[in-house]
């Protein structure tokens, strides 16, 4: 894979909160699901420990209680044309949260020579 000056890539960071759904289902793992399946390179969700957000509420893990509404940040770093091809998509998704896209300079992207996978 060639990842030289001819092609720009970009990182989109969606910035949403545990307890947001879609449909019933985690937006999280809907946004996930939509990557994979618009062909983007992949994908990272992150789960984080604590945070807040325009509200200024702060969200934590408080082991009194089963569920907290922490924060989730879903990462991929993709040409621009992949990305600007699904911000759209993403954009529809999020009604409460924050999308960014930055320039990244890609250093090295290798991976196994196995495509199997046992998440279907």
């Amino acid at each position: 894979m060639s990842t030289g000056s001819e092609s720009r890539w970009l990182r989109l960071r969606i910035y949403i909160g545990e307890s947001d759904k879609y449909k019933g289902k985690p937006l999280y793992m809907h946004i996930l699901n939509l990557l994979k399946l618009k062909g983007l390179k992949g994908a990272t969700v992150y789960r984080g420990i604590a945070g807040y957000g325009s509200h200024s509420l702060i969200h934590t893990v408080n082991l009194l209680r089963l569920s907290e509404d922490l924060p989730i940040v879903i990462e991929t770093i993709d040409e621009e044309d992949k990305i600007n091809e699904v911000l759209p998509d993403i954009r529809e998704l999020v009604e409460e949260g924050l999308i960014t896209v930055d320039p990244v300079r890609i250093v090295y992207y290798g991976h196994r020579k196995s495509t199997k996978s046992t998440n279907k």
